[in-house]
């Protein structure tokens, strides 16, 4: 019970500070590998403002399907820690991060591993979002908490790929639930 106030709380007081004038600055980072992960991205950023920081990495991934499956289920088996091939600036300035993400072999791909392990989310709201096949969140919850201890995660979202370019209503909604408003 207590935890559920805590939320609520955090909720609210989430929805103060992006409401505020000139505070509340938003990040949306987000990996995406089909475009689904970076289409919800956009979504969120033409509702509530902030700047959009697309997560990639020195290697290129396969834009063969089977290929690019492999070759995450490899890096997983081998808690791989891919290379980041850009820098956010200043994260420091940032009091809310949404963090995207295509679930990977029911979690996230560890390419998000790198990003929260290089950046200290501590006492910033973090708010997560996923697309996927079928499998939800899997295990990707659990894994970004262990790495954002210290911040405030907030309910997320998981939309289908499928479904990424026709999901803004539940992207509207969802915003509204966390109480992230217009921050443009």
């Amino acid at each position: 019970m207590k935890k559920m106030a805590f939320l609520a709380a955090s909720v609210l007081a989430l929805g103060s500070i992006v409401q505020a004038q000139g505070k509340g600055k938003i990040l949306i980072a987000y990996f995406s590998w089909g475009g689904n992960t970076r289409e919800v991205a956009k979504q969120i950023q033409q509702q509530v403002g902030g700047d959009l920081f697309e997560i990639t990495t020195t290697k290129v991934y396969s834009t063969d399907y089977n290929e690019c499956v492999t070759e995450a289920k490899k890096e997983q088996q081998d808690d791989a820690r891919p290379p980041l091939a850009a820098e956010v600036e200043n994260m420091s300035a940032y009091d809310v991060v949404f963090v995207g993400y295509p679930n990977w072999w029911g979690t996230m791909p560890m390419t998000l591993f790198t990003f929260l392990e290089k950046y200290d989310l501590s006492g910033k709201s973090v708010i997560p979002f996923c697309t996927h096949g079928g499998g939800r969140w899997g295990r990707s919850l659990n894994d970004l908490k262990k790495r954002c201890p210290n911040a405030t995660i907030l309910e997320g979202l998981a939309v289908s790929g499928n479904m990424a370019k026709r999901s803004k209503d539940d992207v509207a909604q969802w915003l509204q639930k966390v109480g992230v408003t217009n921050s443009k």
